[in-house]
């Protein structure tokens, strides 16, 4: 069970791989699965182990897609520190007490849903945010986040829906 849950995480990063460097939806949309392999990461693993795997998957995914090394990572790191908190607000602690993993059967689609949303949500607030650096109107920003955030988590989603 462990080797496939790494082989399905390294799959999903060769599709997120793919979809920066082949799927352009314009200026305003960004479509990015890096916060649901994050929340997917076991949750026995301890904040600094999923911040070191996240730093790592997030770095191999802007080297080989967006050509800005760090602007993904940059973005992905507050979630991998607030994973916890996410996982505790939607779920609650018995996650973290069983030592349980998020499953879209145990826990339901809604929660999960709740879950990559909020995720997705932070993910690009900071992306947008340090990738504008102050050079778009608030307008746009807002726009972008909003749409690229919406984008991102139905994907997400339809991929965890089986």
């Amino acid at each position: 069970m462990k080797d496939r849950y790494w082989l399905i995480y390294l799959l999903l990063v060769a599709v997120q791989i793919v979809l920066g460097i082949f799927l352009n939806l314009g200026q305003l949309i960004t479509v990015c699965l890096l916060p649901l392999l994050t929340l997917s990461l076991p949750v026995k693993y301890s904040s600094p182990a999923v911040l070191l795997i996240t730093f790592a998957t997030a770095m191999v995914v802007d080297v080989l897609t967006h050509g800005i090394p760090g602007l993904g990572t940059v973005a992905l790191l507050p979630v991998a520190a607030g994973r916890r908190w996410i996982i505790q607000a939607v779920f609650g602690g018995e996650l973290y007490s069983r030592g349980e993993d998020l499953s879209v059967h145990k826990q339901g689609v809604p929660k999960i849903a709740l879950a990559v949303l909020l995720a997705t949500a932070v993910y690009f607030a900071v992306f947008v945010w340090v990738d504008a650096a102050g050079t778009r109107s608030f307008g746009f920003c807002t726009l972008r986040w909003l749409l690229s955030t919406l984008v991102s988590t139905l994907l997400e989603i339809l991929l965890l829906w089986k």
